[in-house]
């Protein structure tokens, strides 16, 4: 057993190892490789574990040294963020279209070649909807909703998607796609996605440090803590297909459980686990061009297709507050006491 993370040191990248390395199975086989291909490598990485092997540099350039043998799993989370590519067109279309397309090749190239079919399971997102004024989105959104994105970056993860379910119906590969959610709270520094400030008005202010809401408050959002996503991630990834719980029926995404809230919930949420002196240092002051970007997202979805699979979103917003204080206890300052 054979599986490769694209991303691998990345956000979720990271997270979706560990939990492959403290299990040390998939789906009740043991993993005898973990390949984890990123651009960059950080020091302290997971190089020390006997299972782990690290491909470096360019995710297209690497693609002979991914599968120089064979590749029973592909978990391809490596991707160019939001306002990335509403800022630079042709990187979004590079890193996310061209790279995802020379993965798809790979994989289809192998199993050309007598080896194992790969399982593919792509990380898209909740980009790929948006509200157009001849088709507005339903009140509540599932998978059965269309796509209709409003920012370059949902464009090209809906290209992915439909060129994975594209070479699944012609037996090149076992594809399936998961729909993140905006992930908060994200630990580290800011990134440069349109919805970074969903983590940033929680995690700069419980490490006492003033943070910018570009947002007005009363916009509503989905989301979903690390747990949750990584969770579902591996859920889609080990699911069988066919009919019945626990397994994925068709080709259709998967929308990962979604938490729906407002920012003002957020905030309020924030003020009441730690107290006025941290949430005082949220200032409002919204951006035009994040909020339009943001705002074409839905909030309200229909997690019955995760549900299925076994899968549930957070029960509440305090409740992803505290798993952040008690995975990043580091990050908080002694004020603030989630």
């Amino acid at each position: 057993m054979r599986i490769v993370i694209t991303g691998g040191f990345g956000f979720l990248g990271r997270r979706v190892a560990a939990a492959l390395l403290t299990s040390r199975t998939f789906r009740g086989v043991p993993i005898d490789r973990l390949v984890l291909a990123d651009r960059v490598v950080p020091p302290g990485s997971a190089a020390d574990d006997p299972l782990v092997d690290i491909v470096q540099g360019d995710l297209a350039d690497r693609l002979d040294e991914v599968f120089t043998e064979p590749v029973d799993v592909l978990i391809h989370l490596a991707s160019a963020v939001s306002a990335e590519c509403e800022a630079d067109f042709d990187l979004g279309m590079s890193a996310n279209v061209d790279t995802t397309r020379a993965v798809l090749e790979a994989a289809r190239a192998q199993s050309a070649a007598g080896g194992p079919m790969p399982r593919l399971v792509f990380s898209s997102s909740v980009a790929v909807y948006g509200s157009d004024p001849a088709l507005p989105l339903p009140p509540v959104v599932s998978e059965s909703t269309l796509p209709t994105p409003k920012s370059s970056y949902g464009i090209q993860k809906l290209v992915c998607e439909q060129l994975i379910a594209d070479y699944t119906r012609r037996g090149f590969l076992d594809g399936r796609v998961a729909r993140l959610m905006t992930v908060s709270v994200r630990p580290g520094k800011p990134n440069a996605a349109a919805s970074g400030f969903l983590s940033g008005i929680i995690r700069e202010p419980l490490a006492g440090l003033p943070a910018t809401c570009p947002v007005h408050p009363e916009l509503k959002v989905a989301l979903a803590s690390p747990r949750r996503t990584v969770e579902g991630i591996l859920r889609v990834a080990e699911a069988e297909r066919g009919a019945g719980p626990g397994r994925i029926a068709g080709g259709v995404p998967v929308n990962l459980p979604a938490l729906t809230v407002s920012v003002a919930d957020m905030l309020n949420t924030l003020r009441q686990v730690a107290g006025d002196a941290v949430a005082d240092l949220v200032t409002i002051a919204p951006d035009p061009d994040v909020e339009a970007l943001v705002g074409s997202w839905p909030a309200v979805f229909d997690n019955a297709r995760a549900a299925a699979l076994g899968l549930a979103p957070d029960p509440d917003f305090a409740s992803v507050v505290r798993a952040y204080a008690e995975d990043h206890a580091d990050a908080v300052v002694d004020r603030a006491h989630p």
